[in-house]
């Protein structure tokens, strides 16, 4: 695939970045697009491996080497309709996708993979510059009506999906606008929501009718939907956060990550705040606890909200700088990463239990830590405290909300209180309700919720119609 000799010609490159002092003045998108000369020839290094073992890293198993080659030859057209029929928004995951199927390059042997997701969202931007994205609405109509609940990336998956073989397509989502935590949670200088906002156009001209400020089992009883329709998909996600369990979460200036992301997306959007009182950084020690991308995101926006530092509390130690490919390759290992967020200027701590939060006159003012052992035990006498004037809680989410839509329709739900549902068929216990993405799997990447979009989409299609041309 491209050039034959190309990987051992042409060196990696990936996508630049503004200084770290110019892009925390904003909260825009701040990668630098590489040329389109430079794409293709990032796509010439894609080698003839003879097993692409980038298909298995890719959760919607995307054509990595065909579009790679058609890059190469410059047939974007091509390129973007292949990369089209595994991936619905390859705008979204080139953005922030953590990209697994460059771990499983081949070239990541020698730590050179391909720059798949560079190349990913070049392919996507240029097909909108180009005008090729377009409406596809379905030639017919089937007479099938379909509820989905959840506009993030499974639920607008699955619409577009089921729109465009000629189902009637209605969107319940809860929030002002769709794109679920893509929107809400993801912050803009990770992913403009005017990327969201073209898709969205894009469904409605395709026939998928959007119902905002719906909060199904809230303001809208579940039985409803199920009675007025012919399917009904669960796809609302993973949102319930996970207790810490630790004395002072209660204090002021201690807040859980969601609330403070949601709230600065909102402002950035131009919508209208939260019942709940602003949640800001500025002039402010921060202390994150958490070692994940949600963690990583609230540094990013503590940064831009003008914070004083920003700690970064991890009880997992420091792992390697780079890992035995031998052992791990091509599966997702676990290396030393610093994300952009922490280049801004984050303190880490490593193998760093949080053991409470301390304060006075009912304020946040230190946060109280241990070194741990390799079980994860806190370590006595190392106890250490960081100065805090705001502490952002982002350890996970323990699983979808129970109030109000699952305790009012009570499908049976796996031990961790994901919704019960199969990767062969999406069926809930409850007849004709499916479920898919964060909310069946559990809190995951966007790429995995558009798999099981797409997956579920045709389930729904093949149990409605006895046979279906949808992709699995």
């Amino acid at each position: 695939m491209g050039k034959v000799t190309g990987f051992l010609e042409i060196d990696r490159q990936d996508q630049k970045y503004q200084p770290a002092s110019d892009r925390i003045r904003h909260f825009g998108e701040f990668t630098l697009p590489m040329s389109e000369d430079d794409v293709a020839k990032q796509a010439a290094r894609c080698m003839d491996c003879g097993v692409p073992y980038c298909h298995t890293g890719c959760p919607v198993n995307n054509q990595i080497p065909d579009w790679n080659d058609l890059v190469y030859q410059s047939d974007w057209e091509e390129a973007l309709r292949n990369l089209h029929t595994t991936n619905n928004f390859p705008e979204f995951t080139g953005r922030v996708c953590p990209a697994p199927c460059e771990e499983a390059c081949t070239l990541n042997l020698e730590d050179a993979p391909v720059s798949i997701k560079t190349i990913e969202q070049a392919i996507a931007d240029k097909g909108f510059e180009m005008g090729l994205i377009k409406p596809e609405p379905p030639s017919e109509k089937t007479g099938k009506k379909i509820a989905i609940i959840g506009s993030g990336s499974a639920g607008m998956a699955a619409a577009q999906q089921l729109a465009r073989v000629g189902h009637e397509v209605h969107v319940y989502e809860r929030e002002p606008k769709a794109g679920g935590l893509l929107r809400y949670g993801i912050p803009d200088f990770k992913m403009e929501k005017h990327h969201i906002d073209r898709r969205v156009q894009q469904m409605e001209a395709e026939g998928v009718t959007f119902h905002y400020g719906v909060n199904v089992g809230v303001n809208m009883k579940s039985s409803e939907l199920i009675d007025s329709h012919d399917a009904v998909l669960l796809s609302a996600g993973a949102e319930m956060p996970r207790d810490p369990g630790l004395p002072g979460v209660d204090l002021e200036g201690v807040h859980y990550a969601m609330p403070f992301l949601v709230q600065q997306n909102r402002r950035v959007g131009n919508e209208p705040p939260t019942p709940e009182a602003p949640i800001l950084a500025g002039g402010k020690h921060v202390v994150v606890v958490g070692g994940g991308d949600t963690a990583s995101d609230c540094v990013g926006t503590s940064f831009r909200q003008g914070a004083l530092s920003v700690t970064q509390l991890d009880i997992r130690p420091i792992p390697p700088l780079r890992e035995d490919k031998m052992l791990v390759w091509p599966f997702w290992p676990t290396k030393f990463r610093t994300s952009s967020s922490q280049a801004e200027g984050a303190e880490r701590e490593f193998s760093a239990a949080t053991l409470g939060i301390e304060g006075k006159n009912g304020r946040v003012k230190h946060v109280l830590c241990a070194r741990v052992d390799d079980k994860r035990h806190p370590i006595e006498g190392t106890e250490f405290k960081i100065r805090a004037d705001l502490v952002l809680l982002a350890i996970g989410f323990s699983g979808p909300i129970r109030d109000g839509l699952l305790d009012e329709m009570m499908p049976d739900c796996d031990p961790r209180g994901n919704v019960l549902a199969d990767t062969n068929t999406y069926r809930t216990s409850v007849p004709k309700v499916y479920a898919a993405g964060d909310m069946r799997r559990g809190q995951s990447l966007v790429v995995w919720a558009i798999r099981e979009g797409r997956q579920a989409a045709r389930q729904i299609d093949l149990d409605l119609m006895g046979e279906t041309t949808l992709p699995r």
